[in-house]
């Protein structure tokens, strides 16, 4: 008997709907109600094959399919989802788990910042207080203390945006290809972040399906296991104002600056890996420097080197660690707070079989995946792989 917690576990169904800047005719319940039809294809079974059902509209699903009774919980999606439905098979509470997201026609006063990166307490209201001003906040006290140029934020930006250029899938799918220069070229938003350092805003659906893995034989595509994953918290996302400092009492080193260094260390033990042991590196990537910032509290390279870590081509496609290789949500799509969120953990499983259309790592066996990031004071973390642990 395996002692890994997530032995009994299989990922074996993963699909995006469309992506697009306005899905017409859609809602929010029908895309994601057609990301959970399209998992559930990808996995060979049919709608009431599974007995396990997570996202906001996981009761509205299991109403309309009949499924009653099952086991349900509405989870923040991505990498939690993901989390929790591969412990509810590995405790026996169910067999095949679907996760479901979606977001469409939430995003329609298209003049101002989308509404999931407005503030949303008066105590923030008046100082302006938005996403990019959040996320800007810990990327210049980076820069301050460390010496991190603007140049190495839009190489990570020029690298993710090509990734994207290259995808027909993608929004910005003809839009490139972009140079480092491109990037610094474009309008300021919130120092030191360019308009081409930032995600954009867009409507899509996605769906995952997890199967116990002593029923996966008959699975159409290569199943893909979940080897750990953990989460970090520093508060209430996007109310609180984030300082790089914030934080600290469990550990010194554990602050808001490093969030998701605890969870990667969790992750790594668990999977018996290391991060040389890691191929591909799917990280969330809503500006430029929180990538470079992951970098360092995921312990691939040490405080303060992540700036010239993502320089000489490493994390390009042809390079030791490339990263976000659909193009993100600055480039991909970034359609609301919870399908963006999945979409990390799909194109985590598809480089792993090797099914990428774009961008496809030659012998990928270890991905790592992640969501949030330090101006929203969390980060989620998870390792994927080939080989059932």
């Amino acid at each position: 008997m395996s002692s890994h917690p997530y032995h009994d576990v299989a990922i074996t169904g993963v699909f995006n709907t469309e992506q697009a800047r306005v899905l017409e005719g859609e809602d929010s319940m029908s895309i994601a109600f057609k990301g959970a039809l399209g998992a559930l294809a990808d996995a060979g079974l049919g709608v009431r094959d599974v007995d396990g059902v997570v996202g906001q509209f996981a009761n509205d699903f299991v109403y309309q399919a009949r499924l009653a009774p099952a086991w349900v919980t509405s989870s923040w999606s991505g990498i939690p989802a993901v989390l929790q439905a591969a412990t509810a098979i590995a405790a026996g509470m169910a067999t095949r788990v679907l996760i479901m997201a979606g977001a469409a026609g939430v995003y329609v006063d298209r003049a101002s910042t989308a509404p999931w990166t407005r503030p949303s307490s008066e105590f923030v209201a008046p100082f302006g207080m938005f996403t990019a001003a959040e996320f800007a906040l810990v990327a210049r006290r980076h820069m301050h203390r460390y010496g991190t140029k603007p140049d190495a934020l839009a190489t990570v930006a020029a690298v993710i945006r090509n990734n994207g250029h290259v995808n027909p899938e993608a929004i910005y799918h003809g839009r490139g290809p972009f140079t480092p220069q491109d990037i610094l070229d474009s309008r300021m938003v919130a120092d030191p972040f360019h308009l081409l350092d930032c995600a954009t805003a867009s409507e899509g659906g996605c769906g995952i399906v997890l199967t116990r893995a002593d029923m996966v034989a008959d699975a159409p595509t290569r199943p893909v296991y979940v080897l750990g994953g953990n989460s970090d918290s520093g508060g209430t996302a996007y109310r609180n104002p984030p300082t790089w400092d914030l934080g600290g009492n469990r550990r010194a080193d554990l602050v808001n600056g490093t969030v998701g260094r605890r969870a990667a260390q969790d992750a790594f033990r668990t999977a018996g890996l290391s991060q040389t042991d890691v191929d591909v590196c799917e990280f969330y990537d809503p500006f430029s420097f929180e990538i470079i910032r992951q970098f360092e509290a995921y312990g691939f390279c040490g405080e303060g080197e992540g700036g010239d870590f993502v320089m000489g081509g490493t994390i390009e496609p042809g390079g030791r660690y490339p990263v976000t290789t659909d193009g993100g949500v600055m480039s991909y799509s970034h359609a609301g707070a919870s399908p963006q969120m999945l979409q990390r953990v799909i194109r985590g499983v598809q480089q792993l079989r090797g099914a990428c259309r774009t961008t496809q790592i030659d012998g990928a066996e270890v991905a790592m995946c992640s969501n949030g990031g330090s101006g929203a004071l969390f980060t989620d973390v998870m390792l994927l792989g080939v080989d059932r642990p």
